[in-house]
């Protein structure tokens, strides 16, 4: 899921003493956030099939990446662009996997390489899935929500297996319009449970629980801890241009 809240910001500013001030999301200032509806498709596809290959293999260390197999976004949804043998999957989100409430949901620049270990390519995959292909097909983000919460109350999108988690470590990812590439990180995904079960959200807790959207109709629950290196090995600098 893309779409950092204020509340994982902040913990993240306290953690590795980073100020945010100048990268501060607008929505977080109270300003409206000028992405109401959905733009016109082809604003959210990357015409270069070369290039988005390449940003969905970034979100993971090279060692991870170029075994995995490989996802991009066309028009009729997400297909295979490149078959790995390591379990992985990569691919880059966009705009509609954030919380419901995000004021910039569709905002059409937002990428966010991820990659996906097995077990979140079996179990947290197809909520990525689902809501693009609702996306594409037009919906509205209140009929979207509808329509997920159906899918989880009939079981029709799995919950979280053991082990599930996610590579976020892509220097070119652009999460939203304030904090641009935010941080290399890692995702955590489990049944949905409170930030006490992991030790988060506490002084000195490296372990984040973006506690600040209420709209996350999927019955899951998603960990964060940042990394000290982006994918490509450089280092996470403190107080470097997070809006590139």
């Amino acid at each position: 899921m893309i779409g950092i809240g204020r509340e994982a910001a902040r913990r993240l500013a306290l953690a590795i003493v980073l100020s945010l001030g100048a990268a501060a999301p607008v929505w977080a200032q109270g300003g409206a956030a000028p992405y109401a509806t959905m733009a016109p498709l082809g604003e959210y596809l990357m015409a270069d099939r070369g290039a988005e290959i390449a940003l969905a293999r970034s979100a993971a260390p090279p060692a991870i990446s170029d075994d995995a197999t490989i996802m991009v976004l066309g028009r009729g949804g997400y297909e295979v662009a490149a078959k790995g043998k390591n379990g992985f999957v990569c691919l880059v989100e966009r705009a509609w996997t954030a919380p419901f409430d995000f004021p910039e949901f569709w905002n059409p620049k937002m990428r966010g390489p991820v990659c996906y270990n097995p077990a979140a390519v079996r179990s947290i995959l197809p909520d990525t899935v689902k809501r693009t292909s609702l996306a594409l097909a037009g919906r509205s983000k209140p009929a979207m929500l509808k329509a997920i919460k159906a899918a989880v109350a009939r079981k029709a999108l799995p919950t979280p297996q053991i082990g599930a988690m996610s590579y976020m470590m892509s220097h070119q990812q652009y999460l939203n319009d304030g904090a641009g590439s935010w941080a290399p990180h890692l995702m955590f995904y489990v049944p949905r449970t409170g930030a006490a079960a992991w030790g988060a959200n506490l002084p000195a807790s490296p372990i984040m629980l973006d506690t600040d959207h209420t709209e996350m109709p999927e019955s899951e629950s998603i960990f964060m801890m940042t990394a000290t290196k982006w994918s490509d090995g450089t280092p996470f600098v403190q107080g470097e241009d997070h809006n590139h």
